[in-house]
């Protein structure tokens, strides 16, 4: 712990987890990993080795991604075992399960990433599919860069994963992300070689519509938004509010005031909630 604690003093202005710092630090201690594109039956053999694997899942409507350890699977139950934070929203499936194609619809929004920390020995007993393996590291090295604030050498080792695996979803969403930043119109086309990817990787969406969103075009920022509510309609807040601003400016006042709602249902501890509740009442 010492060893992370000191880690983590070169983010203290970050509030989130850097995978790639943990990855590191249980490879130093003697720990093999595999970054990889998985599959539920890959996910299921790799629980039964004995190995509780780590995935990467929609976060709560604050949270872009959680990383969730895998801890078992019921397939009388059909239930995926995982421990997640609770959320604020109704309906919300059951904390420490969840429905196991629930599980497997929202994990496809991400690219059914998953992460395998172990003894080396025991890879030995497992036959994995862990082509992407350099690409997908590549990825998350970039991840810390872009962190660290340092996007020039970022986009280079994205460049790298893309060679490495010219079909890695995660590489080319980044690569958009940096672009977008940068209000490069570039930024389309990776936002759309993910789609063509993978019609469900709503993080792909929400970029389009950001990107079309600062640059006034409300109606192709509506078209994608409502994409990606159209795939996970609890997965952000965020996109609600940003939905009913559009909204608002198309003087679609009805709706941009459902969206402000939903908003406040998913995000109840918001800050601006005072504002968002007035701006409701004058709609």
């Amino acid at each position: 712990m010492s060893e992370a604690i000191e880690s983590a003093k070169q983010y203290s202005n970050y509030n989130g987890s850097i995978l790639i710092e943990g990855i590191e630090s249980a490879e130093r201690h003697g720990l093999k990993c595999k970054i990889i594109n998985s599959s539920l039956s890959e996910l299921k053999t790799i629980i039964a080795s004995g190995i509780p694997p780590i995935v990467i899942l929609p976060g709560i409507p604050e949270i872009t991604q959680h990383a969730s350890v895998i801890s078992g699977y019921d397939d009388n139950e059909k239930i995926i075992l995982h421990y997640i934070q609770k959320g604020n929203y109704e309906g919300e499936h059951q904390v420490g399960a969840i429905p196991q194609e629930l599980f497997d619809k929202e994990w496809s929004e991400d690219g059914r990433l998953l992460i395998i920390l172990a003894p080396s020995d025991v890879f030995s007993s497992i036959k994995l599919n862990d082509t992407n393996e350099i690409s997908n590291r590549l990825c998350l090295i970039s991840e810390r860069l872009i962190i660290q604030k340092n996007p020039s050498d970022a986009l280079i080792s994205l460049k790298k994963a893309i060679e490495s695996d010219e079909n890695n979803l995660t590489a080319s969403y980044l690569i958009a992300s940096l672009l977008n930043e940068q209000n490069s119109n570039d930024c389309i086309k990776y936002y759309e070689k993910c789609i063509a990817l993978n019609k469900r990787f709503y993080l792909a969406y929400v970029g389009l519509g950001n990107y079309y969103l600062k640059n006034n075009q409300f109606e192709k920022a509506e078209i994608q938004y409502s994409k990606a509510i159209e795939i996970n309609p609890k997965r952000s807040a965020k996109i609600y509010k940003n939905r009913a601003y559009l909204k608002e400016k198309q003087k679609k006042n009805s709706e941009a005031k459902n969206d402000l709602k939903n908003y406040l249902k998913l995000f109840p501890k918001a800050k601006d909630r005072g504002i968002i509740e007035q701006a409701i009442r004058e709609l």
